[in-house]
């Protein structure tokens, strides 16, 4: 198992890739052998992933996701491609169909059918990935190039979908190479998640699929306020049907009852819950990021 550790720049920060650089290093140092960006308004992460493993060669690097509506897959290929010549080999890419809503109000992107949407955009990275040109034409995307999409060192990539429903989950058992959740507990990942995309996988003649659970962490000695900031922090997940979905089947109301909180002994502890229900590996995503809350998170991480 890999434990990796999400990294986001500090909003206050003078700039922000000098900062997650500085993170990246930082984490690398204490042993961290993974770093992962997440996609949201502002860096592009993708491009983020490339600059930071320049810049600390040997760190994996990866996306953690990258909402693939607003994107062509031949944009988010070559990107993956550079990013991955950039890490020589340490790149992983994860993709997510994103929340609708948000992208209705920030692009006008209207409802689609998502699943095929899902379907097609992974069979054009994995013609990439695997060096073929592509000349695809389905119900929801074109990609057609004149010139050859692939970049000298940067195939192939892993590609992980952040699937935890039924039908995005076969999906991504049949073309990706795993899962990368969020907010989904132990529970649900024995239950559910792990059995449904391993099936798929083992249908579709695919190798064993990775699930990489990304769990909200805090490591500190004041757990009251930890988990104080986790109802404020991880409310905005509680708001969409995917996720109550998700919630429902650990047993849980509220995203903030999922969050690992405590001291180092006590997080390890909880962590290693997940892999005993499956999990392949672990993204520890903080809430917190205090200097010293953020370095005892990368000690936790380095340990499991």
């Amino acid at each position: 198992m890999t434990t990796g550790i999400t990294i986001r720049p500090d909003p206050a920060a003078a700039n922000a890739v000098d900062d997650a650089v500085s993170q990246a290093f930082g984490a690398s140092r204490r042993g961290v052998r993974q770093v992962w960006f997440s996609q949201r308004f502002d860096v592009d992460v993708l491009t983020l992933a490339a600059v930071v493993a320049g810049a600390v060669p040997g760190l994996g690097v990866g996306t953690a996701i990258v909402p693939i509506n607003p994107r062509h897959p031949l944009l988010v290929a070559s990107a993956a491609q550079t990013a991955q010549a950039a890490a020589h080999g340490h790149f992983s890419l994860g993709i997510g169909l994103g929340g609708n809503a948000l992208e209705q109000s920030a692009f006008g992107i209207p409802a689609g059918n998502e699943i095929a949407r899902l379907r097609e955009y992974l069979s054009v990275l994995r013609t990439i990935r695997e060096g073929g040109d592509v000349d695809f034409h389905g119900q929801e995307l074109t990609a057609r190039p004149p010139l050859s999409p692939v970049v000298p060192g940067g195939v192939p990539f892993p590609i992980y979908v952040a699937a935890m429903g039924p039908r995005a989950l076969r999906v991504a058992g049949e073309l990706a190479d795993g899962t990368l959740t969020y907010l989904a507990g132990p529970r649900a990942i024995e239950e559910f998640i792990a059995p449904t995309i391993t099936q798929a996988a083992a249908d579709a003649g695919q190798l064993p699929p990775r699930i990489i659970a990304s769990v909200p962490v805090a490591v500190t000695a004041n757990p009251d306020a930890a988990r104080a900031e986790a109802m404020t922090s991880l409310r905005f997940y509680d708001q969409f049907p995917s996720y109550q979905k998700i919630l429902a089947r650990e047993g849980v109301t509220s995203a903030a009852d999922l969050a690992v909180i405590g001291d180092s002994d006590a997080v390890i502890g909880q962590l290693l819950r997940y892999r005993a229900a499956g999990a392949t590996d672990l993204v520890l995503n903080p809430f917190q990021t205090t200097p010293s809350d953020l370095h005892e998170l990368w000690a936790v991480a380095a340990e499991l």
